[in-house]
């Protein structure tokens, strides 16, 4: 009878668990959709007509980011959950793990242009010969503050902002006040280090995966990667609660579900160790 029920009540857990699982990846599709929104609305203020492809690559970081994210996360729910251990032999996982490296490159390019956009934000440039945004209205630039871009033109100006210094971001043109400058640096370092964390996530997820595709359920290595994900998992979500303080609403409620979407798959991965296990287990009785 407790045979029975425990079977019907993990039966009722895995139902619950799948279509938690699925609309955690719906709503990561809604979100990638906003992205490319936003990179394309800030790539309309940095770039001008003689921008290179590696110039829009560099301002479509995030959404080349997120693309980079969903393939790896299918990646992980075919060779985690769908398919099972006889079909991964052979090409099968050869190919998984080969796509996944490529994804892995993608993410590095994301942190690479965090890393230059940090670099590039070090220089501080004075905007000469202007003591208030209303004497930059004919030199086409855009006003951002806390990543809000906002074209300067006489209509505007005024209400942007008061201050009487301002300074060039980068090299594009943009310039913000002395407060938005060190905003912008800020800003920048926590894209960065943001970055680094998840690619550290998916090498503890990676190690574990690898190490269960060879039957290796536990040991110490397995357990230092579980040990080093949770960690990983609470400093994303304090960089989640730091973009909620900057009224970033999207950036926090992404990271929440991301972290939420890679849940999911360590919930897979759990469910994979304990078939690895039972079936250890009859092997053995038998």
């Amino acid at each position: 009878m407790n045979s029975v029920t425990n079977a019907v009540a993990n039966a009722n857990l895995h139902r619950i668990q799948q279509v938690v699982k699925w609309a955690v990846y719906s709503l990561l599709l809604i979100n990638f959709a906003f992205y490319i929104h936003e990179d394309w609305d800030r790539a309309v203020h940095t770039l001008g007509a003689d921008a290179s492809w590696v110039d829009w690559a560099g301002e479509f970081a995030t959404s080349i980011d997120e693309a980079g994210w969903f393939l790896l996360l299918f990646m992980y729910e075919l060779e985690t959950y769908v398919l099972d251990d006889e079909t991964l032999k052979g090409w099968v996982a050869p190919v998984l793990h080969g796509v996944r490296i490529a994804c892995f490159v993608m993410l590095a390019h994301t942190v690479y242009a965090y890393a230059n956009t940090a670099l590039d934000l070090r220089a501080t440039t004075p905007v000469e010969n202007a003591a208030s945004l209303c004497d930059l209205t004919k030199q086409d630039v855009t006003y951002v503050y806390n990543l809000n871009y906002t074209a300067v033109n006489s209509d505007n100006c005024a209400s942007l902002s008061d201050a009487s210094d301002f300074f060039w971001l980068g090299e594009d043109p943009l310039v913000t006040t002395s407060a938005g400058l060190a905003l912008e640096r800020e800003l920048a370092w926590v894209d960065l280090a943001e970055a680094v964390i998840w690619l550290l996530v998916i090498f503890s997820i990676e190690l574990v995966v690898r190490l269960q595709g060879r039957g290796v359920t536990g040991s110490a290595v397995v357990s230092t990667a579980n040990t080093a994900k949770v960690l990983l998992y609470l400093a994303l979500a304090g960089i989640a609660i730091y973009w909620a303080t900057l009224s970033h609403w999207l950036y926090a409620w992404d990271e929440f579900v991301w972290i939420a979407g890679f849940a999911t798959i360590e919930m897979n991965v759990n469910e994979w160790r304990d078939d690895l296990l039972d079936n250890a287990a009859g092997e053995a009785v038998a």
